[in-house]
């Protein structure tokens, strides 16, 4: 979940390493620094607890020269937060710093073993034990900085991505990755090093992502070399075009990307449609679902893996294949399908569903399947992350990059292609017919426009939120296709307002929640026109019975909802299977407008970080 950034060339390494940090500051920013060589062969490295912007000041008088640097923005797992924790760290003699994404699990055991040697330990993290073993084996062996780090990762065990630099080669930076994402931009006689493409898009659009068990040498003004893990043959470098702007990084004029990726989601969902409906509007055409035809027709189960958001979005896609395929569907928590010795076998489908396609439980779920013999399919965002490199087959929800911590506009791609996909399955198998099909994939064309009509219902919402403002506690309702949908609200607010909020099945309330209603607990309804709507009407009148104030999300043209409850936000009508696409819009407002009147980082929550590569 930390951020590394690297540079080589002819450029002032210092500039290149903090925009870089700046980009990556969503991965994590518990604390940062940078380690640049300067000419003379002196390393200097400047850590800082805090955001990258304390790092900028703290270096403002320091000497910053050098065109070789790593750099880091870190989100603890191992030790508080504080400068002396921060990353880079730097090996006993001060001869090479390191930087690393990633857990080392037997840290405990080479720590207490260069102990032994000599080696005096400043940090509380697992990462000062890398930088020390390689500075072990180097003295040891009398071997160069590569050979050092090819022996190093033959020793520690658990997931690792590490840039590392030796103050007597400024020419020099070693590279490698196990479970833990790394890319390289190629530039004209330079190197970009980044955990994802984000800090690199602006200088280059062509990079190699390392695969694990790779250790890359990069020099300036040479070949890229890439080794396998035994740093035995070179190995055959891929090179991939980025498809990303500098335009989709910045905020665009908006107060916090969480609110431009709100508002951009029009324009995303028509990106993920585009080309997958046909012109006449009666097939779906996902093509890594088509090529592998045989596999969801016979297929006896769908497992869904996932986590936080997506787990929300997989609990929508379970319905849909559901209704429209009548294929038996379960959704797990990737974190704990693995260490449940689940029940896998051949000819069952496996779907990883993550955002940013490096989720390192999802990743270690998907590797689980495929050891049973499933077929593993990947649904994701981030174009060459390592969930869509895995599996055989996949797709891609195409919403461009994500940066806000909660995530917004993947969700609505990720139901929309769980919506398309169903539709699609149900066709080939024959269990949906075809003007149900032409209906439901004409109502999806139809998302973006009506989502741009919730959209100007912003200023109301935002009036709205101020009432909330000072609640301690929300309960969020729906049922259906919405309970997911209040889930995911609720989980909006929590993460960015660090409101107490729970979601529920609405019936469930009677079974215990209610107990928790008064004056002072507001609930969220999603009370849409459906074929539960009857008694969801039931479960506000409980709650009003009970001194509960109620925000219900409505159907357009709603009278009998709009008599009882206290607040409502409409939306459009659409069918049943695609309403998670709009109540999910007033409630990502409401959770924004709540955390913005609060005075909460929104983008970078407490003790979130975008991608959890880590357990």
């Amino acid at each position: 979940m930390c951020g590394i950034v690297g540079y080589i060339g002819k450029r002032r390494a210092y500039d290149v390493l903090i925009q870089g940090l700046h980009r990556l500051e969503y991965r994590g920013y518990d604390s940062s620094g940078v380690a640049m060589i300067t000419d003379p062969g002196e390393l200097n490295i400047y850590k800082s607890k805090g955001k990258v912007s304390a790092l900028e000041h703290f270096a403002s008088n320091k000497d910053i020269s050098g065109t070789i640097g790593i750099a880091h923005t870190r989100w603890a797992t191992h030790g508080e937060p504080n400068d002396i924790n921060a990353h880079p760290h730097c090996s006993q003699s001060g001869r090479i710093a390191l930087v690393h994404n990633g857990t080392i699990e037997n840290y405990t055991v080479l720590k207490e073993a260069l102990s032994q040697q000599g080696f005096n330990f400043v940090s509380q993290t697992d990462t000062e034990v890398v930088v020390q073993l390689i500075e072990y084996i180097m003295d040891n062996n009398h071997c160069t900085l590569f050979e050092a780090v090819a022996e190093a990762t033959k020793r520690v065990v658990g997931a690792y991505a590490i840039a590392v630099i030796d103050r007597q080669n400024p020419r020099q930076i070693v590279a490698a990755r196990q479970s833990s994402p790394l890319v390289i931009g190629i530039g004209e006689g330079e190197y970009f090093l980044a955990s994802d493409a984000t800090p690199i898009i602006e200088y280059t659009n062509k990079v190699v992502y390392l695969n694990d068990g790779e250790i890359a040498v990069i020099e300036p003004d040479k070949e890229l070399k890439v080794y396998d893990s035994n740093a035995i043959g070179k190995n055959k470098i891929e090179i991939t075009e980025l498809q990303m702007s500098i335009e989709q990084l910045e905020k665009g004029g908006y107060p916090h990307f969480m609110l431009k990726e709100i508002f951009e989601q029009p324009r995303t969902l028509s990106d993920c449609i585009s080309g997958r409906i046909t012109a006449d509007g009666k097939r779906v055409v996902l093509s890594g679902v088509i090529e592998n035809r045989s596999k969801f027709l016979n297929t006896n189960r769908i497992i869904i893996v996932a986590c936080g958001t997506s787990w929300h979005a997989a609990l929508i896609g379970k319905h849909l294949i559901e209704e429209y395929c009548r294929i038996p569907v379960v959704v797990e928590y990737a974190s704990e399908f693995r260490y449940s010795n689940p029940v896998v076998n051949q000819g069952d489908i496996l779907i990883a569903l993550s955002q940013s396609g490096e989720t390192a439980d999802t990743l270690a779920a998907l590797e689980l399947a495929k050891q049973r013999g499933a077929f593993v399919f990947g649904i994701c965002n981030v174009i060459g992350s390592s969930i869509p490199r895995a599996p055989p087959s996949g797709c891609y929800i195409h919403v461009g990059p994500e940066i806000g911590v909660a995530s917004t506009k993947a969700f609505t791609g990720q139901v929309t292609v769980l919506a398309m996909m169903a539709l699609l399955i149900g066709q080939m198998k024959g269990t949906v017919t075809d003007q149900t099909v032409e209906k439901i994939a004409t109502d999806i064309r139809r998302i973006p426009t009506l989502i741009q009509d919730i959209l100007s219902q912003s200023e109301k919402i935002e009036d709205l939120a101020k009432i909330f403002t000072y609640a301690h506690n929300f309960l969020y309702l729906g049922r259906g296709y919405n309970y997911p949908s209040a889930l995911e609200g609720a989980l909006k607010l929590k993460e960015i307002s660090y409101i107490h909020a729970e979601g529920y099945p609405a019936a469930e309330m009677k079974h215990g929640t209610i107990a928790l209603i008064d004056n002072d607990m507001p609930s969220v309804v999603i009370a849409i026109k459906d074929n539960v709507y009857d008694k969801t009407v039931n479960n506000i009148q409980q709650v009003k019975a009970r001194g509960g104030k109620v925000v219900a999300i409505v159907t357009e043209g709603d009278t009998v909802v709009r008599n009882m409850a206290d607040y409502v936000i409409e939306v459009p009508e659409i069918s049943e299977c695609l309403t998670p696409l709009l109540t999910a819009i007033p409630l990502q407002l409401l959770a924004y407008y709540i955390a913005v009147n609060k005075g909460r980082d929104v983008d970078q929550p407490r003790n979130l970080a975008k991608s959890v590569t880590v357990e």
